[in-house]
């Protein structure tokens, strides 16, 4: 298995090799040994931990009922499975520009019934204007040197965002004050974007928290991530969302958004917020 261009995987195959070969070493057996218990070659054991051959679910639960550690097996598949669906997305993402990036996702998005969202930088793709959207886009597609389908990019993001409107299913937003400061687009844009965002706030299947300058940190500010009812996480990258599926990540992540939601203003004091940063504006 060659290294892969981006940083980000390449590790992530590299983790789950190296973990394998820590069960094998905790186990006390050889490489070849473990080879004959799972009944293939030698040279197949020291492909997968140099993270130079990809393992299958199957081998994944080989190794582990080789090594006595069958309860490692949810979190190692999860792990080569997220390794392999951000390899597909890069690739993806460096063919074909954004719009496809935007459409890959609407079936999870259709699936899904609980999402929990945090931002640090910008406002939440769920939550953004047309004109929000095509400033951030244009940004991102030039930086990453992507073929220029911002127009289509945006549409397939309003479409996917319609999701919003659907009732039966539930939105918990946490976002910085930073997200409302910082300016990607024109002052006219910014203010479309922010007034958008109070009437978002209106719908009763939204819940937006906002935390201020002010307070004393219970978490310190992370990059923005996206948890899918309970069993996916896309953290950003600046590379790519990297979807997470391990249970221990998901876990991780749920405390994360948990622990700094306690620092959020809601309601009036939200509202308040917006409203300054609007009035910033002038």
């Amino acid at each position: 298995m060659p290294t892969h261009p981006s940083s980000h995987i390449q590790q992530a195959r590299e983790e789950l090799a190296g973990r394998l070969r820590e069960i094998r070493k905790d186990a006390g057996i050889s490489g070849r040994e473990l080879a004959a218990r799972c009944g293939w070659s030698e040279s197949k054991s020291s492909r997968i931990e140099n993270a130079k051959a990809p393992p299958s679910d199957a081998d994944i639960k080989a190794w582990c009922r080789a090594c006595a550690a069958d309860d490692q097996v949810p979190d190692l598949i999860a792990a080569n499975r997220q390794s392999a669906d951000a390899h597909v997305q890069w690739r993806r993402l460096q063919r074909s520009g954004l719009r496809r990036l935007q459409e890959s996702t609407g079936d999870l998005y259709q699936q899904t019934k609980a999402f929990r969202v945090y931002v640090s930088d910008v406002i939440p793709g769920f939550l953004q204007t047309p004109g929000y959207a095509a400033a951030l886009l244009s940004s991102i597609a030039d930086f990453r040197e992507t073929p220029d389908d911002v127009s289509d990019a945006v549409a397939a993001r309003m479409r996917r965002n319609a999701v919003l409107s659907n009732g039966a299913r539930r939105f918990s937003f946490v976002l910085e004050e930073s997200v409302l400061r910082y300016r990607p687009c024109s002052v006219e844009t910014m203010a479309a974007q922010l007034g958008h965002l109070l009437g978002v706030m209106d719908l009763h299947n939204v819940a937006v928290g906002i935390v201020p300058f002010s307070t004393q940190w219970i978490m310190w500010p992370m990059p923005t991530f996206t948890i899918f009812d309970t069993t996916r996480v896309h953290a950003d990258t600046l590379d790519a969302a990297v979807p997470l599926t391990q249970p221990t990540q998901v876990e991780l992540y749920a405390r994360a958004f948990d622990r700094l939601s306690q620092g959020a203003a809601r309601g009036a004091a939200a509202r308040s917020l917006i409203a300054g940063a609007l009035a910033s504006l002038n």
